[in-house]
């Protein structure tokens, strides 16, 4: 089969359009053929070696959707020909947290595409229990930007933060792919929301998917903004990834009591913190990590009945995943970019 590896950690030059051996699948497993893998920041980080070594050579790609082409023994309800999104959490199955259903807990948990094979590939093989049924009203496309945006966006607003209508939140880059599923989904629960962006062009991307304010965090600063758009209270909730001064500024922006969720760290994990405001304002820091596969689950049918609609910027072929990751990197997307197999 076609698949885009790299043999060594580094630069986008890393990542080879070659051949690669057919994933061979176990009881209980179930092998896919992709037809689309979107992009995250995960397959940079993995790809510069950020989050470790991994075994060579790698295939990256997290969130996929396909079609499937061998079912494993002991596997029902899953049939060859199936248009399928898969659950990117792999976990045991077997321990506490899974059993608790709080598999992105399990021990052994990793996400497809990090340590494992993934998505960047003609084939994917996963276990049985990481096939879910793909709406009809998407495109493989559409599909493949789903899994991981959207459930980490629910699991930090809906089960963490436990963001209530009326209340306001603060979405920093709402361009990105989580962003963009942030401001869906805090507008499905019923929050105003204020949304940052790096362009103008965004931010009316932003207003379209739902946002109620937008700032220019290029051209304004965005702390003052939300006081200005608040009358000095603050939010409820921030919706935090981006770390560094970002995180610092963002605390700030709450009101007393609020909420900072984060999950993530693009621009740099190391923040100052000064506990005394943090205790004094009696807020709230809450550390997010994927979702789970049952949260998975409840988000389908919203896509289903249109109430949340994937964003996506670019569909690239496999072979240029090398383009495809530069994009990203140099943030001129809106929404995801999504690797067509």
């Amino acid at each position: 089969m076609k698949a885009v590896r790299m043999h060594q950690h580094g630069g986008v030059e890393v990542l080879t359009y070659e051949e690669a051996p057919e994933p061979r699948i176990a009881s209980g497993e179930v092998l896919v053929a992709v037809k689309a893998c979107a992009l995250n920041h995960l397959d940079v980080w993995v790809r510069e070696g950020a989050r470790g070594t991994v075994p060579m050579p790698h295939t990256l790609g997290s969130d996929v959707s396909g079609v499937v082409e061998e079912v494993g023994q002991g596997v029902s309800g899953i049939q060859k020909g199936m248009n399928v999104v898969i659950s990117p959490g792999l976990s045991c199955g077997t321990c506490k947290s899974c059993l608790s259903g709080r598999d992105n807990q399990c021990p052994s948990y990793t996400i497809l595409g990090q340590r494992l094979d993934g998505g960047y590939a003609q084939y994917v093989k996963v276990p049985a229990q990481n096939i879910i049924p793909m709406p009809e009203n998407l495109t493989f496309e559409e599909a493949a930007s789903v899994p991981l945006t959207f459930l980490t966006a629910w699991h930090m607003l809906v089960a963490l933060a436990r963001l209530q209508p009326g209340e306001s939140v603060l979405v920093q880059a709402g361009g990105s792919g989580v962003g963009s599923a942030a401001i869906q989904i805090a507008k499905l629960i019923g929050a105003r929301v204020i949304a940052t962006a790096g362009s103008d062009p965004k931010l009316e991307r932003s207003k379209r998917l739902g946002a109620d304010e937008g700032i220019n965090y290029a051209a304004s600063d965005f702390r003052a903004e939300v006081m200005k758009l608040t009358h000095d209270s603050g939010v409820e909730v921030v919706f935090e990834h981006i770390g560094d001064k970002v995180f610092q500024e963002s605390l700030r922006c709450l009101t007393a009591g609020g909420r900072l969720v984060t999950c993530g760290a693009t621009a740099g994990s190391p923040v100052p913190l000064d506990l005394r405001y943090l205790y004094a304002r009696q807020l709230s820091v809450l550390g997010s990590y994927m979702g789970t596969k049952g949260e998975l689950l409840a988000l389908i049918p919203f896509f289903q009945q249109g109430k949340l609609r994937p964003v996506v910027h670019k569909t690239l072929p496999l072979k240029e995943a090398r383009e495809a990751h530069q994009i990203m990197m140099n943030r001129d997307n809106f929404g995801k970019i999504v690797l067509s197999v």
